[in-house]
């Protein structure tokens, strides 16, 4: 592939990477190449909802990521799952269909990212969308990106919904209709209980196009740039250093750690940091790999009686051949389970507008993600602060690109955040309060009910909080001289080089971030191809 030429070189074929790799191999008469470091997506486990467990953390489709020892977390390193595998994150999260608050997106067009208002965004949702109930004035229908009710109910969730609502958070239908505030079981991306990824939905209806070629096992060393242009990229292909060029367009679609890596290692970001790690500084962006935001969960667990939960139908030999056999025949049970199931938006209190809590609620506990699950019954409640205000940077640390680069999210570092998370905790613990959950007695016992104070509970945020795989903003949007890429995506004084993928979120948005990534490469694919014409 040495000096082979393209017209667009897409790097990464994660949520987003997929579809730019359809759109773009729309364009007649333009060839498009998409390079993904990881391989094919044909581990079993991707494609079974639960399998989620036996993906993160394995390097088989993985980065394996760690973050630096986080102060904050009182001095603990979280696990950084990435997916590393065609369809990318898309193939090892949670599969929870969620576009975030209208507000998140009139935000971005507020300062100054025209175009990128929620009046601007919805139709994009609307095109990749396939929704279950067809389509309406908020939802599309016949697109790529498959979106179902999940196949199980739960009755400890049911109980913890009808505690909600006695403590004045309402029920709702659907998250995904601009206001996302109150109750309700997820959506999400799967096609009748089999996990819908990126890859199945964008890459494979393309793959048989003639001007369209994919590129697994091939991991980025650097971009090539001539004369303040990026015109090829270098790769790692089994061992193999190759080099291509492209004609039109190179675009980042690596994530917000592969993207401002990437970067990094081709000489483009802050001096400083590049100079220290013994890069030669090409061009100068103090903005790259700075701005990290990232929705830090707080898992907060109870001890339930009287009342099934997953624990005890996992830890018998006996439960665990039920739950096969169910999914084996009609894809549905525990094993065709998104990570969580019951949602909730909520507000930490009454000065905010919008809620800027999420809950993912979920009938089982263990003592960290990987582990088994507890030998009692027992439900997790998790909640993240949805706008968290502290800052992090991904930056690399030497010029070895296999060396992953240092993640420091900065959590908590914001004396707000503390003080959401504090009041998440409380607000949690009046929920489990209520009425309808009194018939199983639940008993806290994450964090535990000696930690009483403001102090106490900042303290056990640190203990208990962990990253629900949200990062962005790496690389972000925007029209101020700092900005890394402008509203057109373009990056800010290096000619034919875009991204294209959750790093250029100025502000994280309010939920989960996957479908959000999807729509930024529909965007994407629009500007470029509006170019191209």
């Amino acid at each position: 592939m040495t000096d082979e030429t393209f017209d667009y070189i897409i790097v990464g074929a994660g949520s987003a990477g997929c579809t730019l790799a359809n759109r773009l191999s729309e364009i007649e008469n333009a060839t498009t190449l998409l390079l993904e470091a990881g391989g094919k997506d044909r581990y079993p486990w991707i494609h079974i909802p639960v399998g989620y467990l036996y993906c993160i953390g394995n390097p088989r489709v993985d980065w394996c990521f760690k973050t630096i020892n986080e102060p904050r977390l009182n001095g603990r390193s979280l696990s950084y799952p990435r997916g590393k595998v065609l369809g990318g994150c898309s193939s090892i999260n949670g599969m929870i269909y969620m576009r975030g608050q209208s507000t998140d997106y009139d935000q971005w067009r507020q300062s100054g990212c025209t175009g990128w208002g929620w009046d601007d965004v919805l139709p994009l949702f609307k095109k990749s969308e396939d929704y279950y109930k067809g389509a309406d004035e908020l939802h599309g229908s016949g697109g790529e990106w498959r979106v179902e009710e999940a196949r199980l109910h739960w009755d400890i969730l049911d109980a913890f919904q009808n505690a909600a609502e006695q403590a004045g958070f309402p029920k709702i239908d659907d998250f995904n209709r601009g206001n996302n505030e109150g109750s309700s079981y997820f959506k999400v991306n799967q096609r009748r209980g089999i996990r819908w990824n990126t890859s199945k939905a964008f890459l494979r209806p393309a793959q048989n196009r003639n001007n369209l070629k994919t590129q697994t096992h091939a991991q980025v060393r650097r971009l090539i740039l001539e004369n303040g242009r990026a015109v090829g990229v270098e790769f790692d292909h089994h061992g193999s250093i190759r080099t291509v060029r492209a004609r039109r367009e190179v675009i980042l679609s690596a994530g917000s750690v592969g993207s401002p890596h990437i970067l990094e290692l081709s000489g483009i970001g802050r001096g400083d940091v590049l100079q220290k790690a013994g890069i030669d500084v090409v061009h100068e962006n103090r903005a790259v790999g700075e701005n990290l935001q990232d929705h830090l969960q707080l898992r907060c667990a109870f001890k339930v009686s009287n009342i099934k939960t997953l624990n005890e139908q996992a830890n018998s030999l006996f439960g665990k051949a039920a739950i096969a056999l169910e999914y084996l025949f009609n894809q549905s049970g525990p094993m065709s389970m998104a990570p969580s199931q019951l949602g909730m938006f909520t507000k930490s209190s009454p000065a905010y507008d919008m809620p800027n809590l999420q809950y993912h609620v979920q009938p089982l506990s263990l003592e960290k993600f990987g582990d088994s699950v507890h030998p009692f019954p027992a439900f997790t409640a998790s909640v993240c602060n949805l706008r968290p205000d502290s800052r992090g940077s991904i930056h690399l640390t030497n010029p070895d690109y296999k060396t992953q680069p240092a993640i420091a999210p900065n959590y908590l570092s914001a004396e707000s955040d503390r003080q959401v998370a504090i009041d998440a905790i409380r607000q949690t613990r009046q929920i489990v309060a209520q009425k309808a959950l009194q018939p199983y007695n639940p008993q806290e016992f994450k964090p535990g009910p000696s930690y009483e104070t403001d102090d106490d509970l900042a303290k056990a945020a640190g203990d208990i909080g962990t990253t629900i795989f949200h990062p962005v903003g790496t690389c972000r949007m925007g029209t101020d001289p700092d900005a890394v890429v402008s509203p057109a995506l373009k990056f800010n004084g290096i000619a034919g080089l875009r991204i294209a993928d959750a790093s250029i979120m100025p502000t994280i948005v309010s939920g989960n971030t996957n479908s959000p990534t999807i729509m930024i490469a529909e965007k994407a694919a629009e500007l470029i191809k509006a170019d191209a014409a």
